[in-house]
């Protein structure tokens, strides 16, 4: 084990250094992948209007399940990977990284042709109005099939970073998003495609970036290894799948609250002035903007992982928690950054989407401003369960992930409207992240206790 501390920088190199060189690729990574979906409704709202917005808006949850199935496999094989390698067993890391890539293809193909085959219901279920359905039909057939690139692009950067390579995980997601945003507006504006044109240029980016992933197979640091090493173990599989749940589970989460949004804002914007879908519309909006400070502090996470998970099955506890403490920090300074943005220019942020009847951007910004107005503690959650899946306690990592989600955010958008109409839809969100914050803070108190007196123990028998 001290062989493999001297040989391994993240046993040994300062934290600040190390998380600004692996959290910075890793943040324009998950960017770059929230902004898939961010420049098709940019485009899409421009060159079709609110209608399109609103189609892709239902359609983002095919997104996102399939986001949880390479968080699962992804998140999973990346931290067992990095305890093995603090531990220094290379040969146990080696067959996590095989097991890996062999559940991310199947997984993959799985999942495009069960969306493929249920879409019109599935649509239906994600709050798909008569007058939308045409439009998200278009997008969602041709966005499936480019899934299993998504899956595997997404699972093998989280590799990637483990391994020591955080900008070739970048590049991986930056290929695809450039090749996404040139082609955007040649298929929607020059070709006239609408939602189709967008569609195409989004899945012929996922396949980029799936063929610039796959090259890292045979260019893994601390390991070596063959085509004869990716092979599936029902053993490994489930135990790579505990320390990715939590993650996968909070992508599910977001799946289901998109979901129960979706119909609670129809119905009761059906009761409100502004009718079934501005409200669904102006969602869309307001949740991919909030994807991509998301997308900044699920960076961080990510970026702190290695290290944490590293440094903890070297049992150096004081680096894993100075670790934890400045990603905490920077989590809360983009936060702050995000509030003030969201509170002060709501308008502004709506405006890049395109143009609107004046109900459509009253509702936007009322939207913004209020369902994202605890936005500043919100990302600590999130961190903190990342924080758990990296040091091998998936159950943790998995209450944390469902708190804000599952246990308050859902029940408060299905109780507080009954009450307050519309306007208790908005006031769910920052509730939910009011009580998740207290939970979390408790949670992580309690571990950095356990941490302490592990540390002490450790000093003592030395």
């Amino acid at each position: 084990m001290n062989q493999q501390k001297i040989e391994n920088p993240l046993g040994y190199k300062s934290i600040p250094s190390l998380l600004k060189g692996f959290a910075i690729p890793s943040i324009i990574a998950m960017l770059v992948s929230s902004l898939y979906n961010i420049v098709d409704q940019i485009f899409i709202g421009q060159g079709v209007g609110y209608r399109g917005n609103a189609a892709t808006n239902v359609s983002y949850p095919l997104t996102t399940i399939c986001l949880a199935i390479a968080l699962l496999i992804g998140i999973g094989s990346a931290s067992r990977f990095s305890l093995y390698l603090g531990a220094g067993e290379k040969e146990k890391a080696k067959k996590v990284i095989g097991n890996g890539i062999c559940m991310m293809i199947v997984f993959g193909i799985i999942y495009m042709i069960l969306a493929e085959i249920f879409m019109v219901p599935l649509l239906t279920a994600f709050g798909a109005t008569p007058d939308i359905m045409p439009y998200a039909k278009t997008y969602s057939y041709i966005v499936a099939a480019g899934m299993p690139f998504l899956i595997i692009t997404n699972g093998m950067s989280n590799l990637a970073r483990a391994d020591g390579s955080p900008k070739y995980s970048m590049t991986c997601m930056l290929i695809g998003a450039v090749i996404n945003t040139i082609l955007d507006p040649i298929f929607i504006f020059v070709f006239n495609l609408g939602v189709a044109g967008a569609a195409w240029a989004t899945i012929i980016g996922q396949f980029f970036s799936f063929l610039f992933a796959i090259l890292y197979i045979r260019k893994f640091k601390n390991i070596s290894l063959s085509l004869k090493d990716i092979r599936l173990s029902p053993g490994e599989c489930l135990q790579t799948a505990s320390l990715g749940m939590s993650n996968s589970l909070n992508q599910i989460a977001i799946t289901f609250v998109q979901i129960v949004l979706n119909n609670s804002l129809t119905y009761y914007g059906a009761l409100s002035v502004y009718g079934k879908e501005i409200p669904l519309a102006a969602c869309g909006i307001v949740m991919k903007t909030n994807a991509i400070l998301l997308a900044v502090i699920i960076g961080i996470s990510q970026g702190s992982q290695p290290i944490i998970g590293f440094n903890y099955g070297a049992g150096q506890y004081n680096r894993v928690r100075e670790t934890y403490k400045l990603a905490i920090t920077a989590n809360l300074v983009v936060s702050a950054i995000g509030f003030i943005l969201f509170q002060f220019f709501p308008y502004q942020i709506i405006s890049l989407f395109g143009t609107g009847e004046p109900a459509y951007f009253e509702f936007s910004v009322r939207f913004m401003r209020i369902f994202l107005f605890m936005v500043i503690i919100n990302g600590v959650q999130l961190l903190s369960s990342n924080f758990f899946a990296a040091i091998g306690k998936p159950v943790k990592g998995l209450v944390l992930s469902m708190t804000r989600q599952v246990l308050f955010l859902i029940p408060f958008v299905l109780i507080l409207p009954i009450f307050f109409g519309l306007d208790g839809i908005l006031f769910a969100g920052p509730a939910a992240d009011s009580l998740a914050f207290i939970i979390t803070v408790i949670l992580i108190a309690v571990e950095m206790k356990k941490m302490k007196q592990a540390e002490t123990l450790k000093t003592e028998t030395d």
